[in-house]
């Protein structure tokens, strides 16, 4: 399904090298922007609301096992995520490193593991004196549906993948520069396609019982969510999972954070 490049191990440089940075925002209704470095990010408002998580209908023939059964979930307090991926701009402006397999500033940082994306979010809170962190598992398919703006549709922003997504049918096997195809119902970029996206979450089974701003169950493995530019169609799913251990590096695996 794809292909898995294992990044080398770049060392982590100290927390504290960043300890003169600066760091500004600007807000409207709906976008928070930030900068940090001089690199501007934005972060889209997901205001509170509930949606049926895993396997729905729009799904078809493609879910998997570990997709069901389809539950609701409730979100009630609203939340903001990144309008794109992490990009190696805004990576290298926070850990002062860019340990990405297809350079290039605008596209997404990948060969990153659980564990930096949480050093990430933690140098990034720091600087910025706001809590970010990565996104829960419901947190991220209620914004990849489009929230409380959601049309139902099978990929993130759509039913016609290659308008949506980095995949393996149009990648050309790399990366892509972020936010260059059609962005979902809230504006958000790239949550289908691209990189795969960590989740807080450990990776474990659904059950059927409704479920109100959960946070995962105990595990092994943690969660995957998005598809990326080596997956088929069907794993650029707005309900497809994958897992992985939490040092695991490759050149599918990237991020986006979430502001509460």
């Amino acid at each position: 399904m794809k292909r898995n490049t294992i990044c080398a191990l770049v060392p982590l440089l100290s927390l504290f090298f960043l300890s003169s940075t600066q760091s500004q925002s600007s807000q409207n209704d709906s976008i928070l922007t930030l900068t940090v470095e001089g690199v501007s990010f934005d972060m889209v408002k997901v205001k509170a609301g509930s949606f049926v998580m895993g396997c729905t209908d729009e799904q078809g023939g493609d879910c998997d096992d570990d997709e069901s059964p389809y539950h609701r979930v409730t979100i009630t307090r609203d939340y903001y995520i990144g309008k794109f991926e992490v990009t190696q701009k805004l990576y290298e402006a926070v850990m002062g490193e860019n340990p990405s397999q297809w350079k290039s500033i605008d596209r997404p940082v990948e060969c990153v593991s659980w564990k930096d994306a949480q050093l990430f979010c933690a140098e990034l809170s720091r600087i910025t004196g706001r809590q970010f962190s990565l996104p829960t598992e419901a947190e991220w398919e209620y914004a990849a549906r489009g929230g409380q703006k959601s049309t139902g549709a099978k990929y993130s922003g759509g039913y016609a993948i290659n308008k949506v997504a980095w995949y393996d049918g149009n990648s050309g096997s790399q990366t892509h520069p972020v936010g260059q195809l059609r962005p979902n119902e809230l504006g958000i970029y790239d949550m289908s396609g691209n990189v795969w996206e960590w989740c807080q979450d450990w990776y474990g089974r659904y059950n059927s019982a409704s479920q109100t701003d959960p946070t995962g169950p105990s595990g092994v493995f943690r969660v995957l969510r998005g598809g990326g530019w080596g997956s088929y169609a069907r794993g650029c799913r707005v309900a497809a999972r994958d897992s992985n251990t939490s040092s695991n590096r490759t050149d599918h695996y990237g991020f986006r954070v979430v502001l509460h």
